[in-house]
């Protein structure tokens, strides 16, 4: 659905509220924390700013972020993992305002990480990068994925097949599915007042992922680290407009 410049609006100011989670997250993602610290820390910002989240409750999802630590990928239920030097951490954020949704995620590292560890999370980040700069008037929905998977693929990782990026408005899951993998030229042809939730996640080692006996928790197959980046972004005129960010 093409949304007009009243709702984008509306969602630029839902994904502020979500940069800000991120924002002191961030900071309070220090070792020895646990991840559930961290959901009481969005939490404030959510009541802070009036919003509502999208994800407690979501078909049950107890929590206000998701927490994804090292091997896991996506979905993480905060709890009482605390964090140790080293780990990297996915914090997946999402807010209501007035209606309508944001939707981000950024892995992060915990104290010192090695060096394998910090260039998985620098490629995946250029992944979404890259997929950003094919949201254009005019492109089509496959020119995301495939310019994702360049990325990754041609740094050596994995990128998960199970779980894509969505569209989104007034649901926080919307049609279409944006899978981070296939080839381009392909799908809808993209439109001004489209917008997007573009998440690759990207593994060390395999593509292959497993769901947790919780229902949620999706780690991956071989063990081997993942990384997970998101941003919710909107076709314009002058090209994509990433609305998940502080201003």
């Amino acid at each position: 659905m093409r949304r007009n410049a009243e709702e984008i609006a509306k969602m630029r100011k839902a994904g502020r509220v979500v940069a800000e989670m991120h924002e002191k997250c961030i900071a309070a993602a220090k070792p020895g924390v646990t991840t559930a610290d961290l959901d009481r820390v969005a939490r404030e910002v959510l009541d802070s700013r009036g919003a509502r989240s999208n994800f407690l409750n979501y078909h049950g999802f107890p929590a206000v972020i998701c927490t994804s630590p090292n091997d896991v990928i996506v979905h993480g239920i905060p709890g009482d993992y605390r964090l140790e030097e080293g780990d990297i951490l996915s914090l997946d954020c999402g807010a209501i305002i007035e209606g309508y949704h944001g939707d981000a995620a950024v892995t992060i590292p915990v104290g010192q990480v090695g060096e394998d560890a910090s260039r998985l999370m620098k490629v995946t980040e250029e992944s979404l990068q890259a997929g950003i700069i094919e949201i254009r008037d005019g492109n089509r929905l496959s020119d995301i994925g495939h310019a994702v998977q360049t990325v990754a693929e041609g740094a050596g990782y994995s990128v998960v097949r199970e779980y894509v990026g969505h569209g989104i408005g007034t649901a926080m899951h919307e049609e279409p599915q944006i899978p981070n993998y296939g080839p381009p030229g392909r799908g809808i042809r993209l439109r001004v007042g489209h917008v997007f939730a573009v998440e690759p996640m990207v593994n060390m080692g395999g593509p292959g992922t497993v769901l947790m006996d919780d229902g949620w928790t999706v780690k991956t197959a071989d063990g081997s680290l993942s990384a997970h980046f998101e941003h919710t972004i909107a076709v314009t005129d002058d090209g994509p407009e990433v609305l998940t960010v502080a201003s």
